[in-house]
């Protein structure tokens, strides 16, 4: 399967953007957010641009696809 970057529904603060970016390359959003911020100072604010350019081009994420482990709510054990 063919993986496609998505805006990320679950795991978002602002749009979704990091969240999508890092269910995509497999890596924390902190990170991803982290990294943004970092960007954003040093481009004098180019980057908070570059975050709006992709909350508007890249689409958000389908109810059909299936979330990371790692964002999904953990299952409570079944009683016998």
């Amino acid at each position: 399967m063919q993986k496609k970057l998505y805006r990320s529904v679950i795991d978002k603060k602002l749009c979704g953007v990091c969240g999508g970016l890092g269910d995509y390359f497999e890596i924390d959003s902190t990170l991803v957010r982290l990294l943004w911020v970092i960007l954003a100072f040093i481009s004098c604010g180019a980057a908070l641009l570059g975050y709006l350019i992709c909350a508007i081009i890249v689409p958000s994420q389908p109810q059909s696809i299936e979330q990371p482990p790692y964002t999904q709510e953990p299952q409570e054990p079944q009683e016998p």
